[in-house]
């Protein structure tokens, strides 16, 4: 699905740019305390998406903050029992399962915990 808008457009175009980033082998070690590109299939539409996100890590969960919840929809794909998710962490392909919860004040955040924690 293209983005219809010039702004959806300009954030595709932003994201690609911060994902290619990360594959760069200094600016992607700097960048990559900090954001990961995770990778989930839609929930309605079954296709797959990829998108970088910043996060903070404790252990084997990651914490990812949604800024802009209400302007932003693939946290949703989590929503209630949450499901599957793919990062590219620390150079190598992650697997998890990932929680979306909603705080009374309207913040997100989307618990990540790694299946195969190293």
């Amino acid at each position: 699905m293209e983005p219809k808008t010039a702004l959806g457009r300009t954030v595709g175009a932003l994201n690609a740019g911060v994902a290619s980033l990360l594959d760069l082998p200094l600016i992607g070690r700097l960048l990559g305390k900090g954001f990961v590109v995770i990778t989930y299939v839609g929930r309605r539409s079954g296709r797959t998406f990829s998108t970088p996100v910043n996060y903070r890590r404790k252990g084997d969960e990651l914490v990812i903050g949604v800024a802009m919840p209400d302007k932003k929809s693939w946290w949703r794909n989590f929503l209630d029992d949450g499901g599957p998710i793919t990062l590219r962490l620390d150079g190598a392909q992650r697997h998890g399962h990932a929680v979306a919860q909603r705080d009374e004040r309207g913040r997100v955040l989307v618990k990540v915990r790694l299946n195969d924690a190293t």
